[in-house]
């Protein structure tokens, strides 16, 4: 398990742009200037988590994530990389079983929105204005109630997921450091102290 998590660490990792990358652009700079928004702390983790979550499902536009997400992270003080990269959670792949889902949940809180209507449109890989029509119509607010309670779900679920591995994994690095042995340089020598005579 630790081995698939180091290499989703390191991915992310890979993934997140540089401090200087983010100093260079003109867009990015007044944020990247204020550090604790790019620290790794028990409480910017999960907050950045629960943006990203929150931001990255409710608004299913690429780069209005990401840009959204930075924006929101400053106000509560979550951490910036880790929430542009939750955002690639909804992604090609899971968008269509997102927005399925979001449907058949607004449905079911009492809003109308053909999911057949909506079936058929991406079967046939219909263009923007097709799409356009099918949302200025009463699926609208069906899908928008619908991506509204799972990115809330999604944000707390995975505010208190990030929160148990943060505490987890900071606990497994400090039993880790308790079980080193003391280093000593090789330039100092251990002084003991001199046994006393009684």
């Amino acid at each position: 398990m630790s081995g698939i998590l180091s290499r989703l660490g390191a991915f992310l990792h890979r993934q997140m742009p540089t401090h200087a990358e983010l100093e260079a652009n003109r867009l990015t700079a007044p944020f990247a200037r204020r550090q604790e928004l790019f620290r790794f702390t028990r409480r910017s983790v999960p907050r950045g988590v629960a943006v990203g979550l929150l931001i990255g499902i409710f608004a299913l536009i690429p780069g209005v994530q990401i840009v959204g997400a930075a924006l929101m992270c400053v106000p509560v003080r979550g951490n910036i990389p880790l929430a542009a990269a939750m955002t690639f959670l909804s992604n090609p792949a899971t968008t269509p079983l997102i927005l399925a889902a979001s449907i058949w949940l607004g449905n079911r809180m009492g809003f109308h929105a053909d999911l057949s209507t909506f079936s058929a449109l991406y079967e046939s890989g219909a263009g923007l204005g097709a799409w356009g029509r099918w949302l200025l119509s009463d699926a609208a607010p069906a899908l928008v109630v619908g991506l509204f309670v799972i990115s809330t779900v999604a944000a707390a679920v995975g505010y208190l997921l990030s929160s148990w591995f943060w505490r987890h994994w900071i606990g497994r690095k400090h039993r880790a450091r308790g079980l080193r042995p003391l280093r000593v340089a090789p330039d100092q020598a251990v002084v003991t102290e001199p046994e006393q005579v009684a």
